[in-house]
């Protein structure tokens, strides 16, 4: 009989603190309810778009009020986990000593392709829950951005696609818009993903 022990977010932290997971292997691990789980390697269009979301979000929003974390963790005690997304806009404050939590959060972006059905699935279920308002994913096969919203007892009950020069906008800045085309045409600057 299999037996897999479960962790609560603090064990977790302070397995990170005593140096437990060895950086130098550079495997990818993410703490989900309560397990620590291998995250699947990512591919050059994968980072390319990470890339382009992040300099969207760096040019568009206010440094004072909104910090954007590109593949950091964020905290769901409630949950036992510690996801950490392709992208995060956070309320700005001082996260050296926690880990943005779902009070601090404004947005959340995962960039998929084959975690897919990972990230419309249990994460999607797990953001949901810890009512995350603003839930993203970029759908790298369609050249979509799948948009999640009005989360209610672990589930969003809004669920939008958007493709081609459609306008898709952030609930915490609705002035800042992004039209899903501009993501894989040409370079990546502000006007070039806004037009």
């Amino acid at each position: 009989m299999s037996v897999s022990a479960h962790l609560t977010l603090a064990q977790y932290d302070l397995m990170i603190k005593a140096g437990v997971f060895d950086q130098r292997g550079c495997r990818r691990l993410e703490f989900i309810q309560g397990e620590i789980r291998e995250m699947t390697p990512i591919g050059s269009q994968h980072e390319d778009i990470v890339d382009r979301l992040t300099i969207w979000s760096t040019e568009n929003l206010p440094r004072e009020k909104v910090r954007v974390r590109v593949q950091n963790s964020i905290g769901l005690p409630a949950l036992s986990s510690a996801p950490e997304p392709d992208l995060v806009w956070v309320v700005q404050g001082d996260y050296s000593a926690r880990r943005p939590s779902p009070e601090d959060i404004l947005l959340v972006i995962e960039v998929a392709e084959s975690s897919l059905a990972y990230d419309t699935g249990e994460k999607a279920a797990m953001y949901a829950t810890a009512e995350i308002a603003d839930y993203w994913v970029v759908d790298l096969s369609a050249r979509a951005i799948e948009v999640r919203r009005d989360p209610v007892a672990g589930r969003y009950r809004s669920l939008q696609t958007y493709v081609g020069d459609a306008d898709v906008r952030p609930l915490a800045a609705l002035d800042v818009l992004l039209r899903p085309s501009a993501l894989w045409e040409g370079p990546s600057s502000k006007s070039d993903l806004t037009r």
